[in-house]
C-alpha cells in the first residue's frame, strides 16, 4: 500500500499517532535532563488540507475535524488546533513545538520535495534539524543520542512489499545501540499476521517492555474496501503512566472517530509490565 503522509494528513491514523506522541514527549519533559526526538520518516512537516493530495482523500474531515473537546485529548488539541482548519502539522512539527530549549529534534526525509518543505517548516525552531536521506540507513548512526534520553519514531509510508521487514531490521539495529530509548513504531493494520510478525521481531531483537496500541474505527458502509480503517503503534520502553493514559484516550478516540459498529481500541502489553 502507499501511505504517503500528504494523502492522509489529519486522518484517524494521524490523530492516534500524534495523541501518543504528544503524551510521550510530555512525560519525557517531566525530568529536567534534556532528550532527543528522532523521526526516521518525517514527511514535509506541515500539510495543506485543501491541497491536491489531502483533498483527494478528504480524510481529515473524518479525523481531526471530528474531534470535540475532551480533557484526555486537550494536550494534543492544544498543539494542532492553531493550524486548523486549513493545515495539519506532521510529527516533526508537533515535536518541535513541544521541545524545550535544551532538547533536540532530528527529522529525516528521503523525498526531495518533502525534504525541502520539511526544512522550511522546521526553520523557526533552532532545536530542530532536518536531514535528507533514507531513514532506515541513517537511523542507527544517530544513536545513542548525546543526551542518552530520547524517543525514536519510525513511521514509514509502507510503499514497499517488504516494509514490515525493513522496519524490523531498522529497529533491531537501532535498539542494539540505544536499548534504553523509547521507540514508537506505527503500522497500518490490514493483515493481523503482519502486525504479529513485527511484534515478534521486536521482541526477538531484545525488547523487554513492549506495548501494543491499536485503533479500529470500523468501516463506513460507503467506504471503499482499500480505505484504511485500523492501525497500530508498537511502543518499546513506554514511559511511566503512558499505558494507562493511552487506554483512556484511545477509548475516547474510538467513540469520537467511529465510522462503523466495529469501532474499538486496544492497549495491551506484549512484553513486560502486564504481559
Amino acid at each position: 500500500m502507499n501511505y504517503r503522509h500528504a494523502f492522509h494528513a489529519g486522518n484517524f491514523a494521524d490523530v492516534m499517532k500524534h495523541v501518543a506522541l504528544v503524551d510521550a514527549i510530555s512525560r519525557l519533559k517531566k525530568k529536567d535532563k534534556p532528550f532527543r526526538v528522532i523521526d526516521s520518516h518525517a514527511g514535509s512537516g506541515i500539510y495543506d488540507l485543501s491541497g491536491e493530495q489531502a483533498a483527494k482523500t478528504g480524510e481529515a474531515a473524518s479525523g481531526v475535524a471530528k474531534l470535540t473537546d475532551a480533557p484526555l485529548l486537550s494536550a494534543y488539541l492544544d498543539v494542532v488546533r492553531p493550524f486548523a482548519p486549513a493545515r495539519y502539522p506532521g510529527s516533526p512539527l508537533i515535536a518541535a513545538k513541544l521541545l524545550r530549549p535544551g532538547d533536540r529534534l532530528v527529522a529525516i526525509e528521503k523525498h526531495v520535495e518533502d525534504f525541502a518543505a520539511l526544512e522550511m517548516s522546521l526553520s523557526p525552531y533552532p532545536t530542530a534539524k532536518a536531514i535528507h536521506g533514507d531513514g532506515y540507513e541513517r537511523l542507527a548512526a544517530l544513536l545513542p543520542p548525546p543526551e542518552r534520553r530520547g524517543l525514536v519514531l519510525i513511521d514509514p509510508p509502507y510503499e514497499a512489499e517488504d516494509e514490515f521487514e525493513q522496519v524490523a531490521r531498522a529497529f533491531a539495529a537501532a535498539y542494539r545501540r540505544f536499548a534504553t530509548g523509547i521507540y514508537m513504531i506505527w503500522f497500518p493494520l490490514k493483515r493481523r499476521n503482519d502486525a504479529d510478525a513485527l511484534a515478534g521481531e521486536i521482541r526477538s531483537a531484545g525488547a523487554t517492555k513492549l506495548l501494543s496500541l491499536t485503533l479500529d474505527i470500523g468501516r463506513a458502509a460507503e467506504a471503499p474496501p482499500e480505505r484504511l480503517s485500523a492501525c497500530g503503534l508498537l511502543v518499546v520502553n513506554p514511559p511511566f503512566g503512558f499505558a494507562e493514559a493511552m487506554r483512556d484516550a484511545f477509548a475516547v478516540l474510538a467513540k469520537q472517530l467511529a465510522q462503523g459498529a466495529g469501532a474499538v481500541s486496544r492497549v495491551e502489553w506484549l512484553a513486560g509490565e502486564g504481559a
